[in-house]
């Protein structure tokens, strides 16, 4: 799949997205200005959207602890742990084969953007 395809059907969705290509990457922002990452390598495609900073949560353990318990609730989205610029961050993040239908890439991005919302939620009493 080429990234062109994604931008066309990312553009053509009736969500209100916009999309800007920064150069291997696109960087998908929902109407909350929430910020998604895609990009195709090799045979699989990631998007991933950074949540919250580490230094925001009050107790990184219970909270590594509720995430391991209940990731399965939340479908077509993992959380990690990612530094940027030498901070770490959750990030909420789905992959997909790069062969899937460029239909399914749109549809997994609108789970990461939903999904965002309910983790946060599910998080709260973890963040100080």
């Amino acid at each position: 799949m080429e990234l062109n395809q994604v931008i066309t059907a990312l553009k053509k969705s009736d969500n209100n997205w916009t999309v800007e290509q920064t150069g291997e990457c696109l960087v998908i922002t929902n109407e909350d200005g929430v910020k998604a990452h895609l990009a195709i390598c090799g045979k699989q495609i990631t998007v991933e959207a950074l949540i919250f900073s580490e230094k925001h949560v009050s107790d990184t353990s219970a909270l590594n602890k509720f995430i391991l318990e209940t990731h399965k609730m939340i479908p077509l989205t993992s959380v990690g742990i990612t530094e940027v610029d030498g901070q770490s961050y959750y990030t909420a993040f789905g992959a997909l084969s790069s062969e899937s239908k460029v239909e399914s890439v749109v549809i997994e991005v609108s789970m990461l953007f939903a999904n965002i919302n309910e983790l946060l939620d599910a998080y709260s009493e973890f963040l100080k």
